[in-house]
């Protein structure tokens, strides 16, 4: 069927009110269990543009987002049906007909991305994604090629900034709503993830250009700057580098971008006015970070070495807390819940085992290689928080976890990496914090609750154990790998029998 496609108010009202009508018995005929209200929402909407003079190629989601904002005075059509979110989710839905159609003129360089999603279907099957996961992947995809073409963006020009546009966009692109309502699995995270993983694929199949790096949001080139110096003149490790530039990514705008200019008030801002739900810990970070990126600064000669006595202090005094730790009974009865049924259980057990008997941080467990294990003699390779790899026992128990997690339940993948996530594509974990994570839901499982959180309670707990049976700090300190012995010190405190010991009388009170 051709329909006209150059219709106007200015015409003949009657040649106009029977292009609509073709155009509707199009749709319908196209779409033969249309409701009657989705039929009214495409007439509605053609008589709207009718009579604002919009020609029918020139009908893109912008007129949509007027068409849903206007002042209805179109006869028997009320404003009320526009506050329906289910009646412009038709109207939209009656545009992507009209462009299909050929009724709506699409540019040439802008391509559908549509005809990718049945391969991209299958590579999600294929890589083994479970159906949840399968169908948030792909539905995602499916709002992202929407997006992209309702924004008339060419494929050539998708860049990373196009995923965190749409990742931050406000929803107004009909796929995703049903009965007017969101559909689980749309928020921004989920959308951004949805779209780096389509992307990717677009780029493996060389539609959109290999050589643009999924990780090449653009960023502030004083962080790249910073980067540089902290690797090549400070000698930090990748994961202190990742930590420093995520923090200093919070507030470096706040500076502005002439370092010429900073200046004292804007830099005590930085550490002062911070929400309140930051903690303790993160607020010495920002000033660690801001200390660090001034000097780098200042080396650099971009700003006044002065400025460095602009940060505030963030005084932590050493010694004043006592570790937080959990009864040896307590763990093992944690240890005996965790099972050993599903890859999820098998896995955690292992990781469980490695904290709880080895007093390792979330770090070590994280970084862990394969080839770090030395099967034969038993042994661990741990690099901690510097580049100098220190050889551990590994304890009976731990290894045999440890075995059982690589033959039974880690997924053959191309990785080294010791731990993965157990569902497709089966990546590293992200970071150290999903360790402690996981910790929590071994507890939650096991019905354990009013216990210290976090992974690094069973360092705390294990070191306070052997100081107990006898270990002196010492010898602490060299197996929990303390570069100084004021870390290994602050044990001292949890032995309230020794110090009860050598406690001293209050002056003028009973002893």
């Amino acid at each position: 069927m051709a329909f006209p496609t150059n219709s106007r108010s200015g015409g003949d009202p009657r040649t106009a009110s029977l292009d609509d009508r073709a155009l509707v018995q199009g749709y319908l005929a196209q779409h033969p269990k249309l409701a009657a209200g989705a039929l009214s929402a495409a007439r509605h909407f053609l008589k709207w543009a009718g009579a604002h003079g919009i020609a029918r190629a020139d009908i893109d989601a912008a007129a949509v987002d007027r068409f849903a904002r206007h002042r209805c005075r179109c006869g028997r059509y009320s404003s009320r049906q526009l506050r329906d979110p289910v009646y412009i989710t038709d109207v939209r839905r009656f545009l992507r007909y009209l462009e299909n159609a050929g009724v709506v003129t699409v540019p040439d360089n802008v391509e559908r991305l549509d005809k990718y999603l049945a391969d991209f279907a299958a590579e999600l099957t294929a890589v083994g994604y479970s159906e949840p996961n399968y169908t948030r992947g792909l539905s995602q995809a499916r709002h992202f090629v929407e997006w992209i073409f309702q924004a008339r963006i060419p494929s050539k020009e998708i860049t990373d900034i196009t995923i965190e546009q749409f990742a931050l966009h406000n929803c107004r692109c009909g796929i995703r709503t049903k009965r007017g309502r969101r559909v689980v699995g749309t928020g921004t995270k989920d959308r951004r993830r949805g779209a780096y993983r389509f992307v990717s694929f677009l780029r493996e199949q060389g539609v959109i250009n290999p050589s643009v790096s999924p990780d090449s949001l653009e960023v502030d080139p004083r962080l790249d700057g910073f980067t540089q110096w902290l690797r090549r003149e400070r000698g930090a490790t990748a994961e202190t580098i990742r930590r420093y530039r995520q923090e200093a990514g919070r507030w470096i705008g706040v500076l502005g971008t002439d370092p010429a200019q900073y200046d004292a008030g804007t830099i005590r801002s930085i550490v002062l006015d911070q929400p309140k739900e930051r903690s303790r810990s993160s607020i010495r970070m920002t000033v660690t970070v801001l200390r660090a990126f001034l000097r780098f600064a200042v080396i650099q000669g971009l700003c006044a070495p002065f400025l460095l006595h602009a940060v505030p202090p963030a005084v932590r005094r050493k010694l004043s807390t006592v570790p937080r730790v959990i009864p040896a009974a307590t763990i093992e009865d944690i240890v005996a819940s965790s099972g050993a049924t599903t890859p999820v259980d098998i896995r955690d057990r292992a990781i469980l085992l490695l904290l709880a008997r080895m007093g390792l941080r979330a770090g070590d467990v994280w970084q862990l290689h394969l080839s770090d294990i030395d099967w034969r003699a038993g042994r661990l390779r741990l690099h901690g928080k510097s580049r100098r790899g220190t050889m551990l026992p590994l304890p009976q128990d731990a290894g045999d976890a440890l075995l059982a997690y690589i033959e039974e339940a880690r997924p053959f993948v191309s990785t080294d990496r010791v731990f993965l996530r157990t569902q497709a594509p089966f990546t590293p974990l992200r970071s150290a914090a999903e360790i402690a994570g996981i910790v929590a839901r071994i507890l939650k499982r096991g019905g354990f609750s009013r216990l210290p959180t976090g992974s690094h309670v069973f360092r705390h707990s294990l070191a306070s154990a052997w100081l107990r049976d006898g270990a002196d700090l010492d010898q602490i300190g060299v197996a929990l790998r303390h570069a100084s012995r004021e870390s290994t010190a602050i044990y001292a405190k949890v032995d309230v029998s020794m110090l009860a010991a050598v406690a001293q009388p209050w002056p003028g009170a009973a002893s």
